[in-house]
């Protein structure tokens, strides 16, 4: 069934990305096949963003609308859980890993009663800029890049969120002050390339040479929060396409009334 699926999603592959709020489909087969289409979309429009002039940068418009629309429906199949369970057996296998992340991810955050208008939000970093800050990191203290990525990700979506958050950390790899002041290297925790550093530095310390889970769960203590960043960073190292895609993702709050969007076209 599942191949059916990707061969009848790939033939009906669009040209274009759907629009910001196109509706999405609602049976378990429909929204599987739409996710392929997008996902082939997605990286289709990353493979010519990477080939080009300016490769890593600021993303194009038609790469940040795929990918706004993967996420839209990686967010229906967290949120309807009888629809992501009757969908699941129809995902492959990289589809189920981003799925099973942003499940743990959800079920971590209660919902917020705030406005959008609480929250502060920026952009991104380019895509470039960030991936050479994690490779130096890697390089200077021993922790991959694609797991420094998946914890900026999974704290900040990339630094749009600048919130602090309900325990005080800060900045676009959220680190508490006290973490700072011992791991920081004296930089500014709200600098993207200092607070990659930083972090960096702090889980080497708590030993991700050794144990990266174990270092994981010093940074944030949540197994569901180290199980998801594992699997987003071994999403990146399979295909740094991965990467590219999640960069490109926007920030949603989880709110009574499901997810609502405060960050992207």
């Amino acid at each position: 069934m599942r191949a059916v699926v990707l061969a009848v999603a790939l033939l009906a592959a669009p040209a274009a990305p759907p629009l910001v709020s196109a509706p999405l489909p609602g049976r378990p087969a429909e929204v599987v096949a739409a996710l392929t289409r997008t996902t082939a979309g997605l990286e289709a429009s990353i493979d010519d963003w990477q080939s080009g002039l300016r490769p890593g940068g600021v993303a194009p418009r038609v790469v940040i609308l795929w990918a706004l629309h993967q996420q839209r429906l990686f967010l229906a199949l967290t949120y309807d859980q009888e629809l992501g369970r009757r969908a699941w057996p129809l995902l492959g296998r990289e589809a189920r890993e981003t799925l099973a992340a942003r499940r743990r991810l959800v079920s971590l955050t209660p919902p917020t009663r705030l406005p959008p208008s609480a929250f502060r939000t920026g952009p991104a970093a380019p895509a470039a800029s960030l991936q050479r800050w994690y490779r130096e990191a890697e390089r200077r203290f021993g922790v991959d890049w694609e797991v420094l990525a998946a914890v900026n990700f999974v704290e900040s979506g990339f630094g749009r969120l600048r919130s602090a958050s309900s325990a005080g950390a800060q900045g676009p790899m959220q680190v508490l002050p006290a973490t700072w002041r011992v791991y920081g290297l004296g930089g500014n925790v709200h600098d993207p390339h200092d607070a990659i550093l930083g972090a960096a530095n702090y889980l080497r310390a708590s030993g991700a040479a050794r144990d990266l889970r174990r270092a994981l769960y010093a940074y944030n203590h949540s197994t569901r929060y180290v199980d998801a960043v594992v699997r987003f960073a071994a999403q990146m190292r399979r295909d740094e396409r991965s990467y590219f895609a999640y960069h490109s993702w926007q920030v949603f709050i989880k709110t009574p009334n499901g997810p609502r969007r405060i960050t992207g076209p």
